[in-house]
């Protein structure tokens, strides 16, 4: 996937060391390599939590991206992760996550995350994403300078 390298640098997910692992027409599987800047207690060399779902998160926008066949930007409006069990000690964790419907406005994206072992998951995920037909900040940019110029115009007697 050519964009991931761009967005696995980049921010939160480049701070996590996000990895892209593989992808098909409507799902993407991600890494999180061991760190053990990223542990959930001290005295214990698990993953925490929060970057396991950071990791869903991503992989499920990603998804959304290949089940549409294009980059368009997305909002997660609900994200579930059940948990089955900890990660094991020192271990990586994968995340895999399909979008399995879409409409209009929203995606359905369901996932798992293992820690090597697909079949024995460390949590299931199901989530729910707004897709948004255009970039925000560039509505947002437009919008303001639509009022910009209307504003100069009354100014000026023009409007």
């Amino acid at each position: 996937m050519k964009v991931s390298k761009m967005f696995m640098a980049r921010a939160h997910p480049g701070w996590l060391g996000l990895e892209y692992s593989a992808h098909g027409n409507n799902w993407v599987e991600l890494k999180l390599p061991w760190n053990e800047k990223l542990l959930g207690e001290p005295d214990r060399p698990v993953l925490a939590s929060g970057p396991i779902v950071s990791l869903l998160d991503m992989a499920s926008g990603m998804s959304i991206w290949c089940a549409r066949g294009t980059f368009m930007p997305v909002a997660t409006l609900d994200l579930r992760v059940d948990y089955q069990r900890p990660a094991k000690e020192c271990s990586a964790v994968w995340g895999r996550v399909e979008c399995y419907r879409m409409t209009k406005s929203a995606a359905f994206v369901r996932g798992t995350a293992h820690d090597g072992d697909p079949e024995d998951t460390v949590a299931t995920m199901a989530g729910v994403f707004m897709t948004l037909s255009a970039d925000p900040k560039a509505v947002g940019r437009q919008i303001k300078a639509q009022a910009e110029a209307q504003a100069k115009a009354k100014e000026t007697g023009n409007g």
